[in-house]
This record gives structure tokens, sequence and C-alpha cells, in this order.
């Protein structure tokens, strides 16, 4: 943690401590690739899973700003995530003004959100669902970003459009992204691509890749094919950068 800490976090803290499991204390680091040179290198994490998390969070939703600001500083995974279960209930029981500041507060701090699963729980609850129905031109700002956490809050982000039965901002995004070189941001806009398939139309999904699966990066493209029918998830892998590796 921070050296200065709200006291109330102090106790969000011990609260989390008394949760931890020492084998996912050892697991978690491997698999959110926390190693020299991954993309969650130096990440901590005690070993607390997520429902658990959930819980404490739930109990500490009143938490002030200075409580939150200290878990987000906090070198451990779980101590950010907790934070940011709070911010989505601040912001889902907030007025118009208190959502406004929770919106410019988690973008002020994106880069404390700096793992794919703090990305994925919380971008479309936070910068998805307050720009829904306003001018969303700063998932543009967010896509051209150089900070991989930011390219994904972006695409994320408009999963709450695609609920809502909107594809326009996802495929505008996914479309800034398709030449992105990162493994992360390939899987985020070929799932966003799968749901605007699922959730809005296929039709949609299918415009979206006919112009441009010759060009998506293979993970991208599997991603998004990945509940299409046989016939057709091979039609659009041999139109892919990769034809001849079809299984």
């Amino acid at each position: 943690m921070n050296e200065i800490i709200a006291s109330g976090a102090e106790a969000i803290c011990a609260e989390l401590r008394a949760l931890i499991d020492p084998e996912k204390a050892i697991a978690l680091p491997r698999f959110f690739k926390t190693g020299p040179g991954q993309y969650g290198e130096g990440d901590k994490f005690h070993g607390v899973v997520v429902p658990k998390i959930r819980k404490v969070a739930t109990a500490h939703t009143g938490a002030s700003e200075a409580d939150i600001l200290a878990l987000l500083h906090s070198q451990f995974h779980e101590e950010r995530m907790t934070a940011l279960f709070i911010l989505i209930a601040q912001y889902q029981r907030g007025d118009e003004a208190r959502k406004e500041e929770i919106f410019k507060f988690y973008l002020a701090h994106t880069d404390r959100i700096n793992n794919w699963d703090l990305v994925d729980l919380s971008a479309p609850h936070i910068v998805g669902a307050h720009l829904f129905g306003k001018n969303a031109s700063i998932l543009t700002k967010l896509a051209e970003s150089p900070n991989l956490w930011e390219k994904r809050i972006s695409i994320v982000a408009t999963h709450y459009f695609i609920r809502k039965g909107e594809s326009r901002e996802t495929l505008r995004i996914a479309e800034k992204l398709l030449n992105d070189s990162h493994d992360l941001i390939h899987k985020a806009v070929g799932w966003m691509l799968r749901e605007v398939g699922k959730r809005c139309t296929l039709e949609e999904e299918r415009t979206f890749l006919d112009a441009h699966a010759a060009v998506m990066p293979r993970t991208m493209l599997r991603y998004a094919i990945e509940r299409f029918p046989e016939e057709l998830r091979r039609h659009y892998l041999k139109m892919g950068k990769f034809a001849l590796r079809i299984p």
C-alpha cells in the first residue's frame, strides 16, 4: 500500500488479508503474467478470489474518495479491484453530478486499472454507462493511447452499448484497433465483435468481418467467429491473413 493510507482503506485491506488463499497467492501471479517483460509485470496478489472481493466491497460501498484512492494505489491487485467494485456501486446509485465525478476520477486513474480483469469488470459499468447516449469521442482518444489498458478500456467499455442493442461505437473502435499489435487487444476486440453478433444482429458482425477479416489478426478473428456454425467459421478463416493454417 501507499505509505500514507486512509484509515477506512486500512480496515478494508485487513478484511481482504483475512481471506487469503495461499494456493491462489501462488497461482494468480502466473495466470496474470506478472513476470519480467509480461503485461502484468510487478503486480502482486494476496490470493483472494473475486466473489470474496465483491463481498468485501459490498460492505464498504460508502467508502470515501480518499479510501478509494488509497486502494487504487495499492501494489496488491485485489485491493485495486475492491476500489473498482466500490466505484461501480457508487456510480450506479449516484445522481448525475456524482456520476460525472466518478467518470472523471476513473479516467484520471487509468494507470491503476492495470490488468485485463480490472478493465473488464469496470469499463462497461462506468465508462460505457456514462457515455451511452452522449458524445463518445473520448473512446477515440483512449483507443489511440499508447497505454495498453486505455486501449482495452476503449473497446470493452462499448459492451454497455452492445447490451443496449447498439453496435456503432463498438464497430468504430474495433476498426481503429485492427492493426494493434497486442494480443490482449486482439482478444478484446474479437470478444466485442462476437457480442455484437450475439446481442445486436449477426448481420452487423458479418458486415464488419466481410470488410476486415482479410487483415484482422488471427486471434481477433478467431474470437469473433468462435460461436459461428462450422461452415461459416471456416469461410472467414479462409479470408484471414493466415488462411493456409486452418486446422
